[in-house]
């Protein structure tokens, strides 16, 4: 129930980059790769910008939850307001800094080594892209509130029709208007916004929810002590419609802290993340132009990684809809110290991931080895060249990207979010030095790789690696005996 709802809402927003790339790839001058590179460059930066603060949905459900699963509406409302007023406030301050930062931050993603067009296209789609993040940020906490009310369909209906807006706009806007990245940027922060503003409104009463559990339609019943007229030993009285509201003011420390611990540490753990995966992005701009002394070659690298990164992104939030379901019933069962369901809630999540990462495995080779794929984003032989060696890749990881995935939710449904940080930390360290050794050192060159240096493919072992180490920490912390999980019994 809550799962399958989680799986279509968190796909749709990867959703809109996908759309965004498919309809720049396919409308784009022939054998031009500048308007997706510069969409690469800019949307890699948008994507650490954007996912640095994950934590107002991945902290807010689970506290959410576990007041509701004390019997606390109150503090959950609460909790709820907090997230809100923090997304608005830090989406604020985030787009003034974008928009005035963004030629220095785009020559960090390597805009220089891929040609003034690229860099021209990569600041209109920036420049449009960075009015969203009020509405992106709001969007983050809004979805981990509604998880923590266990209602997974309502983002999925709100995120099914901004996808929707997206789609009519980007063929308005790029296919038959020709504006490029600059009007993918414009439907999609359309879409954004719209889905932002709904979102509140469901979230402040004035518009209904799927679940009826919040919103206009959420008038409950709740139960007083008494006889009722069929003799029963509780009566209904009506109570208020249940809203959540943003919370500007300056709280105590005391009512804020159980946010912002949580908060702190899932920042960190998704700035480390990002930081990886921006400087993977960094690398792909600068491996062709190394490699081939072209500005036209960085550009096919940084494309390529651009339609790959999205490919995995969208896996990746596929699996994600596992853990959104397991993270809302572990917090849930661990407040009501039910330590076999929270076990077996576990058990349940990771059997369904091993059977979606083998699923999205075997689509993703469906797609690649009919062409479909390369032929869908992009007609420049130089990006579909590049692109080629990265599918296998992607192809093969998704097993592991699905157990990563589903460990995720379960130990941040058990606040685990200092010892993800640090997981994450390691996974980055041992990233970047299979890179290293890779592509620097004799052993790496020579004995590895056997002489056979590609800069785009070794960045993307090095992601295999931060998987890999992610994965291997999460399962010494779902298996300690006195862990939270105790997966094992």
């Amino acid at each position: 129930n809550l799962a399958v709802p989680a799986l279509i809402s968190l796909s749709i927003d990867p959703l809109m980059t996908i759309a965004d790339t498919a309809f720049i790839g396919r409308y784009s001058p022939p054998n031009d790769p500048s308007p997706l590179a510069g969409l690469g460059s800019a949307a890699a930066l948008l994507v650490f910008a954007f996912y640095v603060f994950n934590f107002l949905a991945t902290a807010t459900a689970p506290l959410v939850a576990k007041r509701r699963g004390l019997g606390d509406e109150a503090g959950a409302a609460f909790v709820g307001g907090q997230a809100l007023g923090l997304a608005l406030v830090l989406g604020s301050v985030l787009a003034a800094a974008l928009l005035l930062y963004k030629a220095p931050l785009l020559q960090v993603m390597g805009t220089g080594a891929t040609g003034p067009e690229a860099d021209r296209y990569a600041e209109e789609f920036l420049t449009v892209r960075a009015l969203a993040a009020p509405a992106v940020l709001a969007c983050s906490a809004s979805n981990g509130i509604l998880r923590g009310y266990l209602d997974a369909k309502t983002p999925t209906l709100v995120l099914l029709g901004s996808n929707a807006v997206n789609l009519v706009l980007d063929v308005v806007l790029v296919a038959q208007l020709g504006m490029g990245p600059m009007g993918a940027g414009i439907a999609t922060t359309t879409a954004e916004w719209i889905a932002a503003l709904v979102f509140l409104g469901v979230l402040g009463g004035k518009l209904p929810s799927a679940d009826g559990e919040i919103g206009s339609n959420s008038a409950r019943r709740r139960t007083q002590g008494g006889k009722d007229d069929g003799g029963d030993d509780t009566r209904n009285v009506d109570e208020a419609i249940l809203t959540v509201t943003p919370v500007l003011q300056l709280p105590k420390w005391t009512d804020i802290r159980p946010l912002v611990v949580a908060s702190s540490a899932v920042f960190l753990r998704t700035v480390v993340l990002q930081v990886a995966m921006s400087s993977a992005a960094a690398m792909a701009a600068r491996a062709s132009g190394s490699d081939m002394m072209s500005s036209a070659g960085a550009s096919s690298s940084v494309a390529a990684h651009q339609v790959a990164l999205q490919l995995w992104l969208l896996c990746s939030f596929l699996c994600d809809a596992l853990a959104t379901a397991s993270q809302a019933l572990v917090a849930d069962g661990i407040g009501r110290g039910d330590s076999d369901s929270v076990r077996g809630v576990s058990k349940t999540v990771f059997q369904w991931g091993v059977g979606l990462g083998l699923a999205l495995s075997s689509i993703l080779w469906l797609g690649t080895s009919s062409g479909f794929l390369t032929d869908f984003f992009t007609s420049d032989e130089g990006t579909r060249r590049e692109l080629g060696k990265l599918l296998a890749i992607v192809i093969l990881a998704q097993p592991l990207n699905a157990f990563v995935f589903a460990a995720d939710g379960v130990l941040q449904g058990a606040e685990e979010f200092a010892y993800q940080a640090k997981s994450m930390a390691l996974s980055v360290v041992t990233a970047f030095a299979v890179f290293f050794i890779l592509q620097y050192t004799t052993i790496g060159r020579d004995v590895i790789l056997g002489g056979d240096v590609d800069t785009l493919v070794n960045v993307w072992y090095g992601l295999i690696a931060l998987q890999s180490m992610r994965g291997l920490t999460s399962l010494v912390k779902l298996v300690e005996e006195k862990g939270p999980i105790d997966l094992l019994g």
